[in-house]
């Protein structure tokens, strides 16, 4: 579905700059963030105060996060400066209080944000943000300070699983099993519509446990007087002989009692109202989810993302806060969910990564989920020519991010490989699983990244990879242009025969450069069904509806 010529947009690079240059104020109808946070960490360790270096045990750690250093000291700098009065006091006491580490980094990288997505939010809009309990509490006062603690909604629990290991592991506390969301607005006027949930076999055996005669027709009995009475603008009035406040006009109780609704006590002082089962949405949904399962290791749905997060929870999410043609937003999208839901539903989305792996992952997430039936999307801030392409070369080689590695391979469709131990990746950068024949064992693709000076060497090293590790194809990805005596080597490798592919013959060895690739040209291999890199997302058919939940 398209809005307007409207183009859904996938960005790569900091979410905070992005924010700022590319998305209007007053634009988004529905933002839902997780933003990483590594929870696995000792909780003493997030508070550690920082003398002098970072210590390596705690950047190994926190690699997913950030840390206090002289960024988070500018960014601290610019918050207490320029946001306004409420925002900066929290800041200032928040550090008096936490001192200078990684908790307070994560804080002031979160406040930097969320001003931002403030900025962006329409009056109409609402944000999910999804954290554990390790921050809850203080990003739950940072959201106060910047959207009004007025505007808090609820504090979601999502129980995201019912059996946890702990005990076993000799943990001296209770299993934990729950993830929190923040659900703010901005106004009063955001959008609402409620969800509902099945009855459980016991609420059917409590509630429902009246049939009507004749009809057959399952119901129960709800009140029908006005709590509170007078107080509340209740109607007083008698009513088949009983007195007192109802929560209904006297022209719609007699409405009720024409059409068989309202039933009088056998005592005759009290009177309620049929209510029919096969009328009822369901139960409404609570502010505790304990009925959406996390992905588990054996899911369809799982794709491998370590912080992947169910479809249902994020259906549910982008359903009560929205409507179709809607804009939803996800600023930290990792492997896409929220982004894949917004498209189901008929959603417009604009989500963000600072990572290639997960930019690629999306890409091939939505491609399979939808087909044809996916609405255009573009993706800016990757590299689009080679001038962009050694830009990248050059960030990563400074950060140690791998991010160009990640994108090279992404070109071919390879699943990138990386360690931060040195030669740890035995000379591989990426792999494709590719099938050619009916026997269920994939066929696999070495890839090789190279953004600097290239040479013969490089190629006799990568055969002895194939040789090592039995496979069918290598593939060397390569900045510069290769050089003689490199085609020469690749050309010695011969070539791979699939036996199932009579007379097709594909060259064992590859030089693909950047350029030849951004101009459209592809690896050389037997395509029987597309390659199994990554694992499949869950085809889905956007024209059927699967919003409603039966009872």
């Amino acid at each position: 579905m398209t809005h307007g010529g409207w183009r859904n947009q996938l960005y790569f690079g900091d979410n905070l700059d992005i924010l700022r240059e590319h998305v209007a104020s007053e634009s988004v109808d529905l933002i839902y963030l997780d933003p990483p946070f590594n929870s696995n960490a000792t909780y003493n360790v997030l508070f550690q105060e920082k003398s002098g270096e970072k210590s390596a045990a705690q950047i190994t750690a926190f690699d997913d996060t950030w840390h206090w250093g002289m960024e988070s000291e500018y960014a601290y700098q610019e918050l207490v400066k320029e946001s306004p009065r409420k925002l900066a006091d929290l800041m200032q006491a928040l550090r008096m209080f936490l001192g200078q580490n990684d908790m307070m980094a994560y804080l002031t990288m979160m406040a930097q944000r969320m001003v931002e997505l403030h900025r962006v939010l329409k009056p109409t809009g609402s944000i999910y943000l999804h954290c554990d309990p390790t921050a809850s509490h203080y990003l739950k006062l940072l959201i106060d300070a910047v959207f009004g603690y007025k505007n808090f909604r609820n504090e979601i629990v999502w129980r995201r699983s019912f059996a946890h290991g702990d005990a076993k592991q000799g943990a001296k506390h209770f299993g934990r099993c729950t993830d929190s969301l923040l659900f703010y607005v901005k106004a009063d006027m955001a959008i609402w519509n409620p969800q509902y949930a099945p009855y459980s076999e016991e609420a059917l055996k409590r509630d429902y446990k009246y049939t009507e005669e004749g009809t057959r027709r399952v119901y129960r009995l709800a009140p029908v007087d006005g709590p509170g009475g007078a107080s509340k603008g209740n109607p007083y009035y008698d009513f088949l002989g009983v007195k007192g406040y109802w929560r209904f006009t006297q022209e719609k109780m007699q409405k009720l009692y024409d059409e068989g609704r309202i039933v009088r006590s056998s005592t005759g002082k009290s009177l309620s109202q049929k209510m029919y089962l096969d009328e009822a949405k369901g139960r409404p949904v609570d502010n505790l989810w304990d009925d959406i399962n996390r992905i588990s290791p054996t899911s369809s749905e799982r794709l491998g993302y370590p912080t992947q997060k169910p479809e249902a929870l994020l259906e549910r999410i982008i359903s009560a806060s929205s409507y179709e043609g809607d804009l939803v937003l996800d600023p930290f999208c990792g492997c896409g969910t929220a982004i894949a839901v917004a498209e189901r539903l008929h959603r417009r989305w604009i989500g963000i990564d600072i990572t290639h792996l997960a930019i690629t992952l999306m890409r091939h997430r939505l491609n399979n989920a939808f087909g044809n039936e996916l609405s255009p999307y573009e993706i800016i801030g990757d590299p689009k020519d080679l001038e962009s392409a050694r830009t990248l070369a050059q960030e990563s080689e400074h950060s140690g991010r791998y991010q160009f590695e990640t994108w090279a391979t992404g070109l071919v469709d390879a699943f990138p490989l990386h360690s931060k131990k040195k030669g740890a990746d035995r000379g591989i950068d990426g792999h494709v699983n590719f099938f050619d024949d009916n026997s269920g064992n994939a066929k696999t693709i070495i890839v090789q990244v190279k953004s600097g000076h290239v040479s013969a060497s490089h190629i006799r090293d990568l055969k002895g990879v194939l040789e090592r590790e039995k496979a069918q194809i290598g593939i060397y990805i390569t900045l510069e242009e290769p050089t003689k005596p490199m085609l020469q080597e690749a050309s010695a490798g011969g070539f791979y025969e699939p036996e199932h592919f009579p007379g097709h013959q594909y060259p064992r060895i590859q030089i693909l450069t950047i350029r030849e690739l951004l101009g459209g040209k592809e690896a050389q291999y037997p395509r029987m069904a597309p390659p199994a890199t990554f694992k499949r997302a869950q085809r889905h058919r956007k024209s059927i509806e699967d919003q409603q939940r039966l009872v």
